[in-house]
């Protein structure tokens, strides 16, 4: 049982991961139909749409009954996106990534609204409450971001489609299969941790956040590939501002629950120690560079070896 069930929580990953790359794919498609500006586009594509698969698997997971699950891709998922995804792009850039991002440009801002789910995880446990005020900290970053788009007037590139119902279609067929896949991919990766004597959440912090940043990850290494180096690869942090606020807050408004506080105490703190050596990196030269990738990659590889030892053996209520 043990091979069948890692047979189909992979299987069930890589489906999440191809029906989050084509939801991407038709809603650009439709967002050229309909002349939204640049800046609205390449924001919902990478800040948004880069959330549905581990928001999909955390919401699905919370209705499930182990919201420590998904809360466990979520803060993994952001580990691996200011690490893994920040660090490889910058390796395999030239000269290292330009980085200009409207986002950035608040970045006080960005910090204190990571802060808040760590001071209010710190108990072990989201209320109702949380979830509330995580979710009105993610909308004040929607407000802020909403008046710097006032500068962005350059319509997408537009292209004549008037194939826009069946693009619509085909977004929600994506949309289908994700939601799908992300059900068996909570559902083996639970199997599969019981299979090994693991804590279910060891899985979501590693396979499972890993799987979740593939989208963004192959869409910005084919960027830095074309040369578009800085192909608003900083906005990834808005992803990051979503999935641990309005994402976690949704969790907690669904059922608030439990969870063992090292989850915060490590991953939490070690999200908010990577996206602070982020920020300092980016904004000294306005670039990221090779080298900073590098040290980035080592933070990552360090912080999953430390999820396995801390993670190893620990049970949830």
């Amino acid at each position: 049982m043990l091979l069948v069930n890692l047979i189909l929580f992979l299987f069930s990953l890589f489906i999440l991961i191809k029906s989050a790359e084509y939801t991407v794919r038709f809603a650009s498609r439709i967002a050229r139909v309909f002349r939204i500006s640049e800046f609205i586009v390449s924001f919902f594509l990478i800040s948004i749409i880069s959330c549905f698969p581990e928001a999909t698997v955390s919401i699905i997971s919370s209705f499930n009954g182990v919201p420590e699950f998904g809360l466990g891709a979520l803060l993994g998922s952001n580990v691996a996106d200011l690490c893994l995804v920040f660090g490889l792009v910058a390796v395999f850039s030239k000269n290292g990534i330009t980085v200009k991002s409207a986002i950035l440009k608040n970045n006080l801002l960005y910090l204190f609204l990571l802060l808040v789910p760590i001071i209010l995880g710190l108990d072990g446990h989201f209320s109702r409450a949380d979830g509330i005020l995580l979710v009105l900290c993610g909308a004040a970053f929607f407000v802020t971001l909403s008046f710097q788009s006032r500068m962005f007037t350059k319509k997408f590139n537009h292209a004549k489609n008037h194939r826009w119902i069946m693009n619509l279609f085909l977004l929600i067929l994506c949309l289908a299969f994700l939601i799908a896949s992300a059900y068996f991919t909570v559902d083996f990766g639970v199997l599969l941790a019981n299979e090994l004597q693991i804590p279910a959440v060891l899985i979501a912090l590693t396979l499972v956040s890993i799987g979740t940043c593939m989208p963004e990850l192959v869409f910005s290494l084919k960027a830095v590939r074309s040369g578009h180096d800085g192909l608003a690869l900083g906005d990834l942090l808005g992803t990051v501002i979503i999935d641990a606020t309005i994402i976690i807050g949704i969790l907690a408004l669904i059922s608030p629950f439990n969870f063992n506080p090292n989850i915060i105490y490590f991953t939490g703190l070690t999200m908010f120690f990577a996206s602070g050596l982020v920020i300092l990196f980016i904004k000294s030269e306005k670039v990221l560079s090779r080298k900073e990738g590098v040290y980035l990659l080592i933070v990552y590889v360090l912080s999953l070896i430390m999820e396995f030892v801390i993670n190893h053996g620990i049970s949830f209520n």
